[in-house]
């Protein structure tokens, strides 16, 4: 498999949703590596009343107007830890929520982003980690998997732009989230 580049990052937040369906998310911790497939995402914007960076930059969202290719881990309901991919060019409040993913060598229940995080132990530590570097506790590298069907829906879980049709995953997955 092949590291995703920073490039790969900087593009259109939505584009990059669609496009890390496949990709192996990398997870070290205590010497052990987790991996899983990355099988539902949902893409977020400054311009989107629904994303943390709408009202501007403040300490919880700073870390999305980096550049592209950092993690974004927030806490939410005083109780769960969300990831999300910072993406688009530095200054651009940008990011895609990892809804869920495939575990490979593991076993279990990471159908939605706050068992996601909690079977992989992702909390606030994680928030700016690099995912462009394997010297990173948490990074995402290219599938081998291609030949799926992505299904496009609008996300799911919010209250702002619930029409927005920006929420991807991969056809007939068990994994996807409810």
């Amino acid at each position: 498999m092949v590291l995703l580049s920073k490039s790969f990052y900087l593009k259109d937040t939505v584009e990059v949703a669609q496009k890390l369906l496949g990709c192996v998310l990398f997870r070290e911790l205590e010497g052990k590596i987790y991996k899983s497939i990355i099988v539902e995402t949902e893409a977020y914007t400054q311009e989107d009343a629904a994303c943390h960076a709408y009202r501007g930059i403040t300490p919880r969202c700073e870390v999305m107007y980096g550049e592209g290719g950092a993690a974004y881990v927030y806490f939410i309901y005083g109780m769960h830890y969300c990831v999300n991919v910072v993406t688009e060019k530095k200054g651009r409040g940008c990011a895609v929520l990892i809804r869920a993913v495939e575990p490979l060598n593991y076993e279990a229940k990471t159908n939605g982003p706050a068992r996601l995080c909690k079977a992989l132990n992702i909390t606030k530590e994680l928030n700016g980690a690099d995912l462009t570097s394997k010297a990173s506790p948490v990074w995402i590298e290219k599938g081998e998997k291609t030949d799926f069907e992505i299904v496009t829906t609008p996300r799911i879980g919010i209250k702002q732009n619930v029409d927005y049709p920006w929420r991807f995953y991969i056809k007939d997955n068990k994994w996807v989230s409810a």
